[in-house]
């Protein structure tokens, strides 16, 4: 297979090229601003449920948290560095794809979104869409692309036989563990970037941040203790987009599973209240969302660090420490590859301040990460 000339990396896609045609579960992702990618191996050909975050291994989990999770098992854990040589790093120049037949229904949808939210029923309701483009390349080549394009986000490639294939770089982190210690996010708003410009946030961004910072502090009270917000509004750039974040940390007192089924779906995928809102998308998208806005990562995982990396102290590097660690990001800016079809998923948030058309150019903005990558 062409992939570019890194040995390392290479036999690792070769690996997993061969369990992908055994039709063998597999994982491969890499972590915003690493070099090194990860693999899991999953030997045999079940669906293995997540029973109540507990288990160890990789979850893929669905938007409707009534549905199950999946936990691909770690079986086999391979890594390699992803070392970019810049071929595949420019985006593809030209216009965006622009469905005309959606971009109605879309714009007509985020009208009935803004009349349910002035009638006081929800505050926020996120609204999504999904694009079908053609796939005509080997998806561990576009898998290759999408490292070289996205390193501040969290880049993967899933894989199940009896469920599907699934690909995406999302900025948003759901929440880290390590050991009982907590750390999440609130993420909000959106603007293209433009090279040397700093975004201006307003008004709607501003608020739409704050209703999800509201939101997850009052969803931790009495689960995690020691709450502390990062001062002040972050803009964090992810690919060709801005966005406002604000980062939370805390000490678990409830157990993680209580803790990820507070938080999911968060106001930055579904919307406030979260039960008016997911109702109001369960009936009025024209589609099922499946894992896009659900979300993935490592559950549980033992890693082994050394108590000091003091070289003037050779005999305390025999002390080890086992930290359990969890790191679950939200699954946005992803798509669904089904047969020679390839379906991107973007959304975005809807409060009393949206405008139609500017949430319709803002879904055309964001699938712009999933198709610069197909080619």
């Amino acid at each position: 297979m062409p992939y570019q000339k890194n040995d390392m990396f290479s036999a690792l896609l070769e690996r997993f090229e061969a369990h992908y045609s055994n039709r063998r579960p597999f994982v491969l992702y890499r972590k915003p601003q690493e070099k090194e990618v990860n693999g899991i191996l999953q030997y045999d050909s079940r669906v293995h449920y997540v029973k109540d975050f507990s288990e160890t291994g990789f979850v893929f989990a669905p938007f409707d948290s009534a549905s199950r999770s999946i936990l691909t098992l770690a079986d086999e854990r391979l890594r390699a560095n992803y070392l970019d040589n810049k071929s595949h790093g420019k985006a593809i120049g030209g216009p965006p794809f622009i469905d005309e037949s959606q971009k109605e229904f879309h714009i007509d949808l985020v009208k009935r979104a803004i009349a349910e939210i002035k009638k006081d029923d929800i505050q926020k309701v996120v609204i999504s869409r999904r694009v079908s483009k053609n796939l005509n390349d080997n998806l561990f080549s576009v898998f290759t692309r999408l490292l070289s394009r996205y390193g501040n986000a969290y880049c993967y490639l899933w894989y199940h036989p009896k469920v599907g294939i699934w690909m995406g770089a999302t900025p948003e982190i759901l929440l880290s563990t390590e050991n009982n210690l907590l750390t999440t996010m609130s993420l909000a708003g959106t603007q293209p970037y433009v090279e040397k410009l700093s975004p201006i946030w307003g008004k709607k961004e501003i608020n739409e941040q704050k209703l999800v910072t509201n939101y997850i502090l009052r969803e931790l009270e009495g689960r995690v203790s020691g709450l502390k917000i990062s001062s002040g509004l972050e803009s964090f750039r992810a690919g060709e987009l801005w966005h406002l974040r604000t980062k939370l940390t805390g000490r678990l007192e409830g157990t993680l599973g209580e803790v990820i089924k507070s938080l999911h779906p968060t106001p930055a995928v579904c919307g406030l209240p979260k039960r008016g809102s997911k109702n109001f998308i369960l009936a009025n998208e024209n589609y099922p969302r499946e894992y896009y806005t659900g979300f993935l990562g490592e559950l549980n995982f033992k890693n082994v660090k050394g108590r000091t990396s003091n070289r003037r102290n050779p005999e305390n590097a025999v002390y080890r420490s086992i930290k359990k660690t969890t790191e679950l990001y939200v699954n946005l800016r992803c798509m669904q590859l089904v047969d020679d079809r390839a379906w991107i998923y973007v959304g975005g948030g809807i409060t009393r301040e949206s405008d139609p058309m500017k949430e319709w150019e803002e879904t055309v903005a964001k699938s712009a990460t999933m198709l610069s990558v197909l080619g």
